[in-house]
C-alpha cells in the first residue's frame, strides 16, 4: 500500500463524529460493544485499582460508565464522548448514578488535568482516532500507577467485506486498523509502561446485506476513511459487491469476522519501574504498516 493510500485509509474524525451524532438505535444493535465491554470489565477483576476518578472514554450511550460506577462506588466517573448525539442518548436512556458526569470531550485533547485520573476505560474508541495521540493523552492524564484499558479492532476485521469490495473496484470503502504489536509500541513511545495486548476473534452471521448495513448505521460504524468516495455508490457496483459478499457464505448467509484487540498499559510509576520499561523517547510507525494484513477495513459504503 502506498503512503498516500494508507493515509487516505485513516479515519476522518469529523465524519466519525457526524456518523455517531446521526446514529439511531445504538443500544439495540451494539452486541459487539457489549461483548468487548464485558471482557474489559472481567480484566479489571485482575487488578487492585481503587480509583478516585475513572473515565469511560468514548462512552457512547453510557453503559460502560454505569458499570464502572457500580464497580467502584467511591469513584467519580466521567462519561466522555465527542458526539453530542451520543451524550444526549446517554442522558435519555436511564437515570445515571449521581457519581457519573457526562462530559463533551475529544479523546485526542482531553479536558482533564495532568495526573488526575486513575482509570481510563476505552471500549472500541481507537478505531475512530489516532492511537498515538490517544495514548499520549492517556499518559498525560493518568496518575502514577493509573491504568488504561481498551478494546479495539485489529486489521483482520471485516476481511470478508474487504475481499468483496476488492473484486469490484480499488476505492477505499472501509478504514484502517492497527496491529496489536504496533499498538504496544505506540503505547510505550507515548510514555505508558508495561503494555500487554491479546487478541481474540468473533464472527457475526447475517442473512442479508441490508441487515448488516442497518446494524452498522444504527451504531455509527460507517465508512469514514479520509480517502473514501464522497459520491454515492452506483447500483451496479453495489449489486456486484453484494453478490461477492453473499458468495462467501452458504445458502445466502455470510459471516463477518472481527479481530478484537484487548490492551492495557500503566501510567508511569505503575507496577514496574518506568526507567526499565518506558522504551525509546520517540517511536514511529510507518504509514505502510497500518492495516497491513487486512488492508483498509471497516464498514461498507
Amino acid at each position: 500500500m502506498s503512503r498516500l493510500s494508507a493515509e487516505a485509509a485513516l479515519p476522518n474524525r469529523r465524519a466519525a463524529r457526524r456518523a455517531f451524532d446521526r446514529a439511531q438505535g445504538f443500544d439495540d444493535v451494539c452486541v459487539v460493544h457489549d461483548e468487548t465491554r464485558r471482557r474489559l470489565l472481567e480484566r479489571l477483576e485482575l487488578t487492585r485499582l481503587t480509583p478516585r476518578f475513572a473515565v469511560d472514554l468514548g462512552c457512547a450511550t453510557g453503559s460502560g460508565a454505569a458499570e464502572l460506577a457500580a464497580r467502584f462506588p467511591a469513584a467519580r466517573v466521567l462519561a466522555v464522548d465527542s458526539s453530542l448525539g451520543m451524550l444526549r442518548a446517554a442522558r435519555r436512556r436511564s437515570p445515571l448514578a449521581a457519581s457519573v458526569a457526562l462530559v463533551g470531550g475529544d479523546a485526542q485533547l482531553l479536558p482533564l488535568r495532568a495526573g488526575s485520573v486513575q482509570l481510563l476505560f476505552a471500549n472500541l474508541l481507537l478505531p475512530w482516532c489516532l492511537p498515538r495521540i490517544v495514548f499520549s493523552e492517556a499518559a498525560r492524564v493518568l496518575s502514577p500507577g493509573g491504568l488504561l484499558t481498551f478494546a479495539t479492532l485489529g486489521p483482520d476485521s471485516l476481511q470478508e467485506v474487504r475481499r468483496a469490495w476488492a473484486a469490484v473496484d480499488d476505492r477505499i470503502h472501509v478504514h484502517a486498523f492497527f496491529d496489536m504489536h504496533d499498538l504496544g509500541d505506540l503505547a510505550l513511545a507515548a510514555g505508558l509502561v508495561e503494555p500487554v495486548m491479546d487478541v481474540d476473534r468473533i464472527q457475526v452471521s447475517y442473512s442479508s446485506l441490508r441487515s448488516l448495513v442497518s446494524d452498522l448505521r444504527a451504531c455509527g460504524a460507517v465508512n469514514v476513511a479520509s480517502g473514501r468516495r464522497k459520491s454515492l455508490t452506483g447500483a451496479r457496483r453495489w449489486q456486484a459487491f453484494e453478490r461477492r459478499l453473499l458468495a462467501q457464505g452458504p445458502a445466502q448467509r455470510f459471516t463477518i469476522t472481527l479481530e478484537l484487540v484487548f490492551g492495557q498499559a500503566w501510567g508511569r510509576g505503575g507496577p514496574v519501574d518506568a526507567s526499565e520499561r518506558a522504551g525509546p523517547a520517540e517511536f514511529g510507525i510507518s504509514i505502510d504498516r497500518i492495516g497491513r494484513r487486512a488492508g483498509p477495513g471497516h464498514a461498507p459504503q
